[in-house]
């Protein structure tokens, strides 16, 4: 049977635990960087083009109206 001291078992549960904790941040970091990329945030230029297709010439009040409505339920 294999003996192992207290202080070794903590020892190795802290490593493993920091080491885990360490890979998941980078993974969730390169993840969330994949998907922003594949799915940029609304900016004044989608606005703007999603006005067009609806074939209506937006101003500037409407497009900033629009941008500060989207940005109050991030």
């Amino acid at each position: 049977m294999m003996n192992i001291a207290i202080w070794q078992f903590v020892l190795y549960l802290v490593l493993t635990l920091i080491v885990g904790l360490v890979v998941g941040f980078l993974a969730a970091r390169k993840l969330l960087t994949k998907q922003l990329q594949k799915n940029p945030p609304i900016n004044e230029k989608m606005i703007r083009a999603m006005f067009m297709q609806m074939g209506r010439k937006p101003s500037e009040a409407q497009i900033k109206a629009v941008m500060k409505s989207m940005n109050q339920y991030k």
